[in-house]
């Protein structure tokens, strides 16, 4: 895994944070993930914190697919099995590709920190009129994690052998 000499190309990010008790003070895990991005030479595009209603979160989602202006919308929250977690319910049915493979590297990585319990996340990804979305859990650690980890390298254009910000930035193509 190499990144290319090309020049890197900052992407507009969405950050949805999904809880019935967190605020924009106590949105540790939604100041990550902006932290993070705008450290990485993105751009913060919209954010917003909705309560973990599938029905507002899939209209949130999907006002945000349908705005040119965001390539990549982050959500952290509602993935678990407890309360009212619904994320993947509310967004699954969104997506035009699946990106199966998101979920199952971010349960792998998370075993390093959190062991079996990684079982319990139901991190997932997709692809929708041409935005990436990606679910992570609720807690700074797996955010970190799902940053850190995969995000990172694949929201970064230069990333090889590909990557998927070359796959939402028009007229750009996947290398190798």
């Amino acid at each position: 895994m190499s990144t290319s000499d090309a020049a890197f190309i900052p992407l507009s990010i969405a950050v949805l944070t999904i809880s019935d008790t967190r605020t924009i003070d106590t949105d540790r895990s939604g100041r990550l993930l902006i932290d993070q991005l705008e450290q990485d030479g993105h751009r913060l595009e919209r954010r917003e914190i909705i309560p973990d209603d599938p029905y507002r979160i899939r209209a949130r989602v999907a006002d945000w697919i349908a705005d040119p202006a965001v390539q990549v919308i982050l959500t952290t929250g509602g993935t678990g099995y407890t309360g009212r977690d619904s994320t993947p319910e509310a967004v699954r049915v969104l997506f035009d590709h699946p990106v199966e493979g998101f979920g199952e590297l971010f349960r792998q990585l998370s075993f390093d920190d959190v062991g079996s319990s990684t079982v319990q996340s139901r991190a997932l990804a997709g692809m929708a009129n041409n935005t990436m979305i990606f679910c992570l859990p609720g807690s700074t650690g797996a955010c970190r994690t799902g940053w850190t980890r995969i995000l990172h390298e694949q929201l970064d254009s230069r990333h090889q052998p590909c990557n998927f910000a070359n796959l939402i930035i028009p007229g750009r193509t996947q290398h190798g």
